[in-house]
């Protein structure tokens, strides 16, 4: 069976070409690692560049905040664009992209998906709201997911239906003007019933206008911000090893309308960005929210709950119970390839946070009522090289630092070193930054990666990460350290893409008495064959091993293909695959819906096959449907507690509908 498996995933790869996803997903596929798949961060990333698609930025007038939205822009790239602008003035066609040095054929290939070239549009004052209203666009989206099995919750525990499902609107007018309101429906969570008596468990309403006279940016409703290289505030994407590499440890200042369904790492209020003077900015916030939160018996707060899921009476009695006042802002300047800024950011709860400090590693969890971090960020970007740095400090004085230098070395060859400092006494409630622990706190660390390419069809991309932990960590109960290394080639002509990664990573663990520390070593490699064009196909073969108190091995061998012609597109995949354990699991990343994040991990043995079709109806009516099913080999039931399936089959189906008007 599995050999038979195997030869009919291959002939698939020789014999059919299809599309199997949006181009530009390709990206966010080969940046994402094990450690990176299904956090928020990298799922609000994922629906930042899903807005960016539907709604792409004039390149002619693009601003540097606009530029920095791009994840995979580095910033001696944003800084070419705005020069070539400045002395050129606007492009012509996209042809012009070509003049800019650093800009590499894969860069440019992603700007077409996330930008326009329109020499037509000229800056104008800001419209009337009679044009707003005339000429601006609305769009309407609600999408279901229903399941064609039954969890053990369902029955017993769970509060509403088994259906998962959300409705979005939003109003535009070109980037100057953006509203919307998004609601969300997790399965089993109660639908016009118990706390949820407006209707969906969770909703997003925002407004956000822009360049208004001195005022760059206002967001009121539901919003992100980022300030510097996220040392005490980062809730608008991830910097994870790879994307750090792509854009070479750039830093932003960010203030954005949060449109996405994520409950977790938002501000709600009112926030502004206003030009003081040439290249000099000020940003501020104010931010009043409820937050999820388990209790102690005294009525303080152990720990701050993000996932957002209130199916049980036992989660229901966690919503809305810490109220959360943030304020804060920063004073920046930024000209002649110069950025300099002053950021703050304090924090009242209306309970203690008081964790379980018994516990070792949770001995310097974030603790009390009130917060205030403090930073200071720093930067130089030319052509050929670029230093960003942040600097920060909370109330007791702890401190956390990352600095980065990249350095273009001709037109092959980029060279990047960071090294971050972050005290075991340092706390911050918003922080996000670049770290190997998940955490802004209790490590140093240093990175050094280097992006070569020899030739217009070669690239190769690299990283070493070595970090140190003083303080004990989650099943670490002393001072430990990792070793993280990755080496990534690629190949591509004409249509063709071949992509090489292999990663080998130490990390110390206790051992079962915990008297010692030992060595986990884990390999995982990947290996695909991809021909893109209208008819095009993915052929992909995964493997890992793990070495901790034994050898655990998972390998999964995995085809998409599709196809687009005019109103029609039609994808689909198979996979197969094999591991010992969870912890060998593997990942497989699937088209979806519109919004909806793809990546997949899969453990013991079976396959997982899935269709979607998307049908343009009209320019403004789109329909789409996906059909995924994942059959077991090895189990007769899926899953445990209230998740638990009695079957070895779970399937279920996407559907969405689209209108624009």
């Amino acid at each position: 069976m599995k050999a038979q498996i195997v030869c009919v995933l291959l002939m698939m790869s020789l014999a059919a070409r299809a599309q199997s996803e949006r181009e530009w997903e390709t990206y966010l596929r080969d940046v994402v690692t094990v450690e990176d798949v299904g956090t928020a961060a990298w799922e609000e990333m994922y629906e930042q560049l899903c807005e960016l698609d539907q709604h792409p930025i004039n390149l002619n007038q693009a601003s540097r905040e606009q530029l920095e939205q791009l994840p995979f822009l580095s910033a001696q790239q944003v800084e070419d664009i705005m020069v070539y602008l400045y002395q050129y003035g606007p492009m012509k066609s996209s042809a012009e992209l070509q003049m800019i040095r650093s800009l590499d054929y894969q860069r440019r290939r992603l700007l077409a998906f996330f930008a326009k070239i329109d020499d037509g549009e000229q800056k104008q004052r800001f419209p009337s709201l009679k044009t707003i209203t005339q000429y601006g666009r609305h769009e309407l989206m609600a999408t279901a997911k229903v399941p064609f099995y039954e969890r053990k919750g369902d029955n017993e525990v769970y509060r509403g239906w088994p259906y998962r499902h959300w409705l979005k609107y939003q109003f535009s007018y070109g980037d100057q003007v953006k509203a919307g309101l998004v609601g969300s429906q997790d399965a089993g969570e109660p639908f016009f019933a118990n706390k949820n008596r407006w209707g969906y468990d969770y909703y997003s309403y925002y407004l956000q206008i822009k360049h208004l006279g001195r005022l760059e940016s206002l967001v009121l409703g539901k919003f992100r911000v980022s300030m510097g290289m996220g040392l005490i505030a980062n809730n608008s994407f991830a910097m994870g090893k790879l994307s750090s590499l792509q854009n070479l440890g750039r830093s932003a200042s960010t203030l954005r309308a949060h449109s996405s369904r994520s409950a977790a790492d938002y501000l709600q209020g009112a926030g502004a960005t206003v030009q003081i003077a040439k290249g000099l900015s000020a940003t501020g916030f104010l931010s009043y929210r409820a937050m999820d939160a388990t209790l102690n018996k005294d009525g303080t707060a152990t720990t701050i709950v993000t996932s957002g899921y209130h199916r049980t009476e036992t989660e229901l009695e966690k919503k809305d119970n810490l109220k959360n006042t943030t304020f804060g802002g920063n004073i920046r300047y930024q000209q002649h390839g110069i950025h300099a800024g002053l950021n703050a950011i304090a924090t009242h709860l209306n309970r203690e946070l008081q964790p379980n400090t018994s516990v070792l590693y949770r001995q310097h969890a974030a603790q009390g009522s009130g917060f205030l971090n403090f930073s200071a960020d720093y930067g130089y970007v030319n052509p050929r090289f670029a230093f960003n740095g942040e600097t920060a400090m909370n109330k007791n004085g702890a401190l956390a630092t990352i600095n980065s230098l990249s350095l273009q070395c001709g037109g092959q060859v980029s060279l990047m070193a960071l090294y971050r400092f972050y005290s075991f006494r340092y706390t911050s409630l918003y922080s996000n930054s670049f770290s190997d622990g998940g955490a802004v706190q209790n490590e140093s660390g240093v990175y050094l990666g280097v992006n070569w390419q020899p030739s217009p069809r070669w690239k190769v991309m690299a990283y070493s990460d070595y970090a140190y932990f003083p303080w004990a960590k989650y099943q670490v109960s002393q001072s430990s350290h990792s070793f993280d290394n990755m080496l990534q080639v690629t190949y591509l002509r004409n249509h063709w893409t071949l992509d090489a990664r292999y990663r080998l990573k130490f990390r110390q663990r206790d051992n079962d008495q915990k008297t010692a520390l030992q060595s986990r070593t884990e390999h995982r490699g990947r290996l695909s064959l991809t021909y893109d064009a209208i008819l095009s196909s993915r052929t992909q073969l995964d493997y890992c091993q793990i070495a901790f108190r034994g050898q655990d091995r998972g390998w999964m061998v995995s085809q998409s293909l599709g196809y687009n012609h005019r109103w029609l597109r039609l994808n689909g995949g198979l996979g197969y695959y094999h591991t010992d354990s969870y912890d060998s699991r593997v990942y497989l990343y699937e088209s979806g819906p519109l919004y909806n994040y793809g990546f997949s991990q899969f453990s013991g043995e079976g396959i997982r096959y899935w269709l979607m079709a998307r049908a343009e109806i009209s320019p403004r009516l789109i329909l789409t449907a996906k059909f995924g099913t994942t059959d077991y080999f090895d189990r007769s039931v899926i899953g445990s507690g209230y998740q638990q399936i009695d079957g070895s089959s779970q399937s279920d189906i996407d559907l969405q509908v689209r209108w624009k008007f």
